[in-house]
């Protein structure tokens, strides 16, 4: 499995907790963000030079980063555990750390 798919699933997972799904606001952002990290991806495939899916990439590094410190709200809320948060986290690091070695990649055969 995909590492976007596998960290879109872990999000999900998390936020089905009783205590996460209640707090809607910070669920639902959670959830879209982690969404867009895959999205964006895809769409920036789907484009015709390096230069544009170079671009998306970027967008789906911040999307990345936002899962990231939405994690932090989560975990100083209890509604994650330290070892969910840490898995779930370096997931996103992961996913994070490719998208910008590929971004690097399609700029530099520009």
């Amino acid at each position: 499995m995909a590492k976007g798919s596998t960290s879109d699933k872990k999000i999900y997972e998390i936020t089905k907790n009783k205590n996460f799904a209640r707090d809607f606001g910070l669920s639902d952002q959670i959830r879209r963000a982690s969404v867009s990290v895959m999205s964006n991806i895809a769409e920036g495939n789907g484009r015709k030079t390096n230069k544009d899916f170079a671009n998306f990439l970027v967008i789906s590094h911040g999307s990345a980063a936002e899962v990231q410190c939405q994690l932090y709200v989560a975990l100083d809320l209890d509604y994650v555990s330290r070892q969910e948060f840490s898995e779930i986290y370096q997931l996103f690091d992961e996913v994070s750390r490719m998208t910008m070695a590929l971004c690097q990649h399609l700029l530099k055969t520009s």
